[in-house]
């Protein structure tokens, strides 16, 4: 926050209000005015910029500077991740690769719904433990539509799919980062993936169910009973036991790749009685025979993404890019013009490493692929760049206009003001923790930054209700997931992933009604658990 105060009117109900005005009018202009998300997320930044400058007073060389590095964070790293996740993806199917995967994933059943399971649920949430930031959504949304979903309902399953997982994406940093905070109470990393448990295990057991519903309503939910069953449980159990001796680190990595096995074995036993197909007068023709060999070359981009995003995630790694690693001459930091960071009284400062990033990860997975592909020269994979390119640069576009919105009301104290508003329920104060938590994430797309600023706020207040600190801290993060259904950034990137620009306003809709209800069950159940845990 780089304002004198997040109460500018001395009331802090009217500042909260005031502070809400973007993600309310946001929320009009894909909702009720069905604007395209380019130019919703455009009159949304304008108006944000003037209610930050006119009443929270924020310099406007700082809002200059806050437009710029959301403009810069659009393109590195989200950006880049989108286009090199879309860019693999062409690859595989223009090499002939992902003709073989889809018949494998046929193998393993011919209903859709299991295959659902297996790509929208599983595989979704074992991106997200491997990479997060956008990748899961982006790569497993392509992979339904080709399997034959509806480009927006493909991309409407992945987004609940994530709500799952996005607690412990990125190798579980938005549950790890906890411990840079110094929370009030001494709320620890450790302490809030214990007591997250509670809540965040009942979203993983229940989302795989809730896919089934939306998809093929209750006879769906009966049809599929035993498979998705097998699924909660073994993705949920290991999920919460990792998560409760282990750390965040593994949480979704280890359930994912675990249920994916135990899926495709449970089915080789059992199958739906009923084969559902989305096309109904598609002919269930036989699935060609592969061999292993065959599986695992058209597999290969998939397993060596996993395998060098992985190694990108370990610290080890990482640390080569810090301060006194080998290769920290090749990280480059910047000022922001015109900027001020109130903490460090210097100019805010952002970091180029291309070699670390995410979106790097996956580019060296499409070399390897390329040189490994049959049928694929760095001719042809370069006229897919384009391509992509071409159908995706409105998308990142509205991802820079998006993070500038969040990087404002950050800056501007308009975060600070709303969280502050809500913070003074007093003992009701439990119910509505959680939605503290959608509100960061819906305004940033980001369960860590969404940590980084409202952490502290629900630690404090546990401290002033006698509540413990790391269960409102865990409610913070899981209504912060059940915010990333339709958070603007996971919308942007969806309706990109399914090459459908334009079309933000009908997923958002499609998708709000499961966001909100599953926030009001973390509502109430953060409630009840507060009655009991002190």
């Amino acid at each position: 926050m780089l304002v004198e105060s997040f109460n500018p009117f001395n009331n802090l109900l009217l500042s909260s209000i005031v502070a809400a005005i973007p993600i309310i009018l946001f929320l009009l202009c894909l909702t009720v005015f069905k604007m395209k998300g380019v130019y919703a997320a455009i009159t949304t930044l304008i108006v944000t910029i003037i209610v930050a400058m006119a009443f929270f007073k924020l310099p406007g060389s700082i809002a200059g500077g806050a437009t710029l590095e959301g403009f810069y964070q659009g393109i590195i790293p989200i950006g880049f991740i989108v286009i090199m996740a879309v860019w693999l993806y062409k690859i595989a199917t223009k090499s002939g690769q992902f003709a073989i995967v889809q018949d494998s994933i046929a193998s393993v059943s011919r209903d859709q719904r299991v295959q659902l399971l297996l790509i929208g649920f599983v595989f979704n949430g074992f991106l997200e433990g491997a990479a997060g930031f956008g990748v899961p959504i982006a790569i497993c949304a392509v992979l339904l539509t080709q399997l034959g979903f509806k480009p927006l309902q493909a991309a409407m399953y992945c987004l609940v799919s994530n709500a799952a997982a996005g607690a412990y994406g990125a190798v579980g940093i938005p549950i790890a980062i906890v411990d840079t905070l110094n929370l009030p109470g001494g709320v620890t990393t450790s302490q809030v993936a214990l007591i997250g448990n509670l809540t965040l295990g009942f979203i993983s057991f229940v989302v795989p169910f809730l896919l089934m519903y939306i998809m093929d309503g209750f006879k769906g939910v009966k049809e599929t009973f035993p498979a998705t069953l097998v699924v909660a449980v073994t993705f949920t159990v290991l999920q919460v036991l990792i998560a409760a001796f282990a750390g965040p680190e593994l949480a979704d990595i280890i359930p994912g790749l675990v249920a994916m096995i135990a899926l495709a074995l449970f089915s080789k036993k059992w199958q739906p009685k009923n084969i559902f197909r989305i096309n109904k007068d598609e002919k269930a023709d036989a699935v060609p025979k592969h061999s292993i060999g065959h599986i695992t070359y058209a597999w290969s981009p998939f397993i060596i993404l996993t395998i060098v995003v992985m190694i990108w995630s370990l610290p080890a790694f990482k640390g080569l890019f810090e301060k006194g690693g080998a290769l920290s001459a090749l990280v480059v930091n910047f000022n922001v013009p015109g900027t001020m960071n109130a903490v460090t009284n210097k100019p805010n400062e952002l970091t180029f490493n291309f070699f670390a990033q995410t979106g790097t990860a996956i580019l060296i997975t499409a070399i390897i692929t390329i040189i490994i592909a049959k049928n694929m020269s760095f001719k042809t994979a370069g006229h897919l760049l384009g391509l992509t390119v071409k159908e995706l640069w409105i998308s990142v576009l509205t991802i820079c206009f998006i993070l500038a919105v969040s990087k404002i009301t950050t800056y501007g104290g308009l975060s600070n003001a709303m969280g502050q508003g809500i913070s003074k329920t007093g003992a009701a104060f439990p119910l509505l923790s959680p939605l503290l938590g959608w509100i960061g994430v819906f305004m940033t797309g980001s369960v860590v930054n969404n940590n980084s600023l409202f952490a502290p706020i629900q630690a404090s207040v546990a401290e002033q209700i006698g509540t413990k600190g790391s269960l409102l801290v865990a409610a913070n993060v899981a209504g912060g997931v059940t915010a990333k259904i339709v958070s603007p950034q996971s919308i942007a990137i969806a309706t990109a992933a399914v090459n459908k620009v334009g079309k933000e306003s009908e997923l958002m809709k499609m998708a709000m009604r499961f966001s909100i209800g599953l926030l009001i069950l973390v509502c109430i159940w953060t409630f009840i658990c507060s009655l009991f845990i002190s």
